[in-house]
């Protein structure tokens, strides 16, 4: 059972995930910029009031967040949810050197350094640091992204994929069909990708970068 304080809770978070304010997700979401503020989180006779679920349905598919992992923001409450934990930790660059990743994205081996990252619920998650600016201007030199394998990938998602052939990229992802993977470029001056569907091994949503 969802308590008020938890569900306004789990609305907080998915802003500050997504580098805003609650009326910044409000707006975002095509809603009254005031439809998430304090204020209107109870009534002048200090009733509770709630968040409708036309508005939750909004927020969540502007934010391209599934219902599960809004979910699981609502245990945040006591703070527990959001303790860092920590993360595994690579160099971009150092990741399409092979032995990193099993067949399914996930990370595995020694050679990773860790960091400490809060609330994230995706237990393979693991985070990439960008070297260089071949992404530019989305992903700088000295960004780190965070990947969560587990995520549900949709179009129009920040995805990292890797090809059979070995090849690791950070992409938009732009149209995926049973036969090809359509992937935009971050940087202007390098072309779009695409690329065979029966070529990519895996792909994961990048889901947070410290920009």
């Amino acid at each position: 059972m969802f308590t008020h304080l938890q569900t306004w809770q789990a609305i907080d978070t998915l802003a500050e995930r997504h580098r805003t304010s609650p009326p910044g997700l409000a707006r975002l979401a095509g809603l009254d910029a005031t439809t998430f503020n304090r204020s209107k989180r109870t009534g002048p006779d200090g009733r509770e009031r709630w968040p409708s679920t036309e508005s939750i349905a909004k927020i969540l598919a502007a934010t391209r967040v599934s219902f599960e992992e809004f979910v699981g923001y609502v245990g945040n409450v006591d703070g527990a949810a959001n303790a860092p934990r920590l993360v595994p930790l690579i160099g971009f660059a150092q990741a399409g050197g092979g032995g990193f990743f099993d067949d399914a994205g996930f990370p595995v081996g020694g050679g990773w350094d860790q960091i400490a990252f809060p609330g994230i619920r995706d237990e393979n998650a693991y985070a990439l640091e960008v070297t260089g600016d071949s992404m530019a201007p989305v992903y700088r030199d000295g960004d780190i992204i965070i990947v969560a394998p587990n995520a549900t990938v949709r179009r129009g998602d920040r995805v990292v994929v890797k090809t059979r052939d070995g090849e690791i990229m950070a992409k938009g992802l732009k149209r995926r069909t049973t036969r090809q993977v359509e992937l935009a470029s971050f940087n202007p001056e390098h072309e779009d990708r695409i690329v065979g569907a029966d070529q990519v091994e895996w792909m994961a949503r990048i889901v947070w970068a410290s920009q």
